[in-house]
């Protein structure tokens, strides 16, 4: 486990975006944990989870010119870790959708920098992909390139249909990278490792062999 992946899932759990127990999912699916990034709401944790954005970022490789954050929760995520590239000596543009087009003012749907060049996708998670497929639809519309996803958490469980898990759709329908900034596995490993995590292991790891993705 790289360091980043350490801090950020010791920051979910300090932060209870990260809990366990009984969860219903969207999917219908009774999961023993759950993770709500809407928990990150203070400053402090926000710098803390842009870091560990910018260090996932960093360690992907990717190649992009731009940040866009998919409402709701995109947002203030592509903005911390715009601030977060900012501190570390680059200016990195950031865009965000609305849900509805605005009517007055400066109208449309898109707000900030103008899209173009290789734009980064920044949310949470991917669950049914519906988000990130809208935000893909929205960027070539405003005439920018999809480059890739960062997400906080890959959940690694396959979808409703077929062995591949949500993020691995999306980089099969569309050709682009999808990189997390820690997933299952990172989780799994870390329970090994803090005493307070062992009790829930063994649900994880049950959950994983009947729900994880299969390539």
């Amino acid at each position: 486990m790289k360091p980043h992946q350490r801090r950020f899932l010791d920051l979910a759990l300090d932060r209870q975006v990260l809990r366990f127990g009984q969860f219903t999912l969207k999917s219908g699916r009774t999961s023993p944990y759950f993770f709500n990034a809407g928990l990150f709401d203070s400053g402090a944790a926000l710098q803390a989870l842009g870091d560990c954005y910018a260090d996932a970022l960093d360690d992907s490789g990717l190649a992009y010119d731009m940040l866009f954050g998919p409402a709701y929760k995109g947002i203030p995520l592509a903005t911390a870790l715009s601030v977060a590239l900012a501190a570390r000596g680059r200016d990195v543009p950031v865009a965000f959708n609305r849900k509805e087009a605005k009517a007055h003012g400066e109208g449309g749907t898109l707000i900030g920098a103008p899209v173009r060049g290789r734009v980064l996708v920044v949310d949470d998670v991917i669950t049914a992909g519906t988000a990130i497929r809208e935000s893909i639809q929205t960027i070539r519309a405003a005439g920018g390139e999809p480059c890739g996803v960062l997400i906080a958490l890959d959940r690694q469980e396959r979808g409703q249909v077929g062995e591949r898990s949500a993020a691995e759709e999306v980089t099969a329908e569309f050709g682009l990278p999808v990189h997390a900034v820690a997933g299952l596995d990172e989780l799994l490993a870390r329970a090994d490792e803090r005493p307070d995590l062992a009790g829930h292991k063994d649900a994880l790891v049950a959950y994983r062999a009947a729900y994880g993705s299969r390539r």
